[in-house]
């Protein structure tokens, strides 16, 4: 039986054994639409400043306690709240020890499980799934409104002195909020920014809104599938036969979406997937140096998908597979969920497949508009950061659907010198800038960057943010 809530958020507040030390945290449903209940869980920064060590200026302290972070994971299906935060810049890895690359040294973060049906995030009717981008973003502004309104007090102490005076002329609404992201979740993110931006600008929620970064985005899939058998051919993986025969295919892709046929480009991109597997023996979408894909990252969630033996579903359950993990599964459905007191009924993962599944006729459309619109009309900072080694949304592709924008400044952008961000002596990335927009080349890393690279990740985000 589901728990049936509209138009209200009730949050839970944590007070167990299992807690980050050094920060505190809440949790929370809003539901969105009828039937439809969004999860989130804000780890909050302050209480990490308890100890002497951060004696900070108080303008850097209030920067670090009150700077948020929205990180929004892709898939469509997977769980922000589980693979973003413990495998990627939450406090906590999946074995509930603590990251030193953890992004909640910079900021607040909140972590959302989009669209619905998503990690803790359910629906209680088969037609509240979201279907197309649009509704995906404007569940999301209604969760941001009803968070502002109910959000979390807390107690904040550093050195001593209780600082709660100074923070109540802080409200939550006016703190610097950025919008992170990966993969889909760019896409998703790209559709967020620009309702959110809309609603701000109609006075219907307030919010000081800085910025957003898409990370190894499903912004333009033609460009990405479409670039696949050149990636791989210069990597050798491929020869030039099999690239041939990649590139027809995607051709396919390209004309089923040039007809409106968005449904059937998605199950070509399925069937691309397979043949891209077959010819190069497995290689792995997410890190092409991680060697073969082909033994299945979690048999739990393989198990749940049985019988949905399509193209499609293949790919399915590999993309959702991997966000799944059986360690990952074991924790969310186990010690997490008791902590966060999910109701019984609700499993971690759950409803992911269809959350996909509801998505297929707008999973190959493009957001390449959404960026223009935040690049022309608005004065937010637009970063994209591509990753060497991510075949999935590979650099190539992201660089030609850059080049396709509308934007008045875009020429400027090409003509300008990318510099050069080092780690341990070594070149890390590069990142090329023109007014607001940012591209950042991260180096050998895979499509999860914060897990590949998490130091160069953590710089990327001071740089961001500063």
């Amino acid at each position: 039986m589901f728990i049936k809530l509209f138009s209200f958020v009730f949050l839970i507040y944590i007070s167990t054994n299992v807690r980050v030390e050094g920060y505190k945290e809440a949790s929370g449903y809003v539901t969105v639409r009828p039937d439809a209940h969004m999860f989130w869980w804000l780890f909050n920064a302050n209480a990490g400043l308890n100890n002497n060590s951060y004696a900070l200026p108080l303008v850097i302290w209030l920067q670090v306690i009150w700077l948020q972070v929205i990180w929004l994971q892709g898939g469509p299906g997977a769980s922000s709240t589980g693979f973003g935060n413990f495998n990627e810049i939450g406090p906590q890895d999946v074995n509930l020890k603590t990251r030193t690359t953890s992004w909640i040294k910079y900021a607040n973060l909140l972590f959302i499980d989009n669209p619905v049906g998503t990690g803790y995030s359910y629906v209680s009717k088969s037609s509240a799934y979201t279907k197309d981008n649009k509704q995906i973003s404007i569940d999301l502004v209604t969760l941001l409104k009803e968070f502002y309104k109910q959000s979390p007090e807390f107690e904040v102490k550093i050195n001593s002195c209780n600082c709660n005076e100074v923070l109540n002329a802080f409200p939550l609404q006016s703190t610097p909020l950025y919008i992170f992201s990966e993969s889909y979740g760019g896409k998703m993110t790209a559709g967020f920014a620009v309702e959110l931006h809309k609603a701000i600008q109609n006075n219907e929620i307030k919010a000081n809104f800085k910025g957003i970064a898409l990370g190894d985005s499903w912004i333009s899939p033609i460009d990405s599938v479409a670039t696949w058998g050149e990636y791989l051919f210069s990597l050798s993986y491929i020869d030039r036969n099999q690239k041939s025969q990649i590139d027809a295919k995607a051709n396919d892709i390209r004309e089923a979406l040039k007809s409106g046929q968005y449904t059937r480009a998605t199950s070509l991109w399925g069937s691309l997937e397979g043949l891209v597997s077959m010819l190069t023996g497995g290689v792995d979408w997410y890190n092409v140096l991680y060697g073969s894909d082909n033994q299945l990252k979690n048999r739990k969630y393989a198990m749940k998908m049985n019988g949905l033996q399509t193209p499609l579903n293949r790919s399915i359950i590999k993309h959702l597979g991997r966000y799944h993990n059986d360690q990952l599964d074991t924790i969310m459905n186990g010690v997490i969920k008791t902590k966060l007191k999910i109701p019984s009924s609700v499993t971690w993962g759950g409803q992911s497949g269809e959350v996909f599944q509801e998505l297929s006729t707008d999973f190959m459309k493009p957001g390449v508009d959404d960026v223009d619109y935040l690049l022309n009309s608005t004065d937010l900072k637009v970063v994209v950061y591509t990753a060497q080694l991510d075949l999935i949304v590979d650099t190539i592709g992201t660089l030609d659907w850059i080049h396709s924008l509308k934007w008045s400044g875009l020429k400027d952008f090409e003509a300008s010198a990318r510099s050069e961000i080092t780690s341990g002596g070594e070149i890390a990335a590069y990142y090329q800038s023109h007014k607001n927009f940012h591209l950042y080349w991260i180096l050998k890393a895979g499509h999860m960057v914060p897990s590949d690279q998490g130091n160069t990740a953590l710089t990327m985000l001071q740089k961001i943010i500063q």
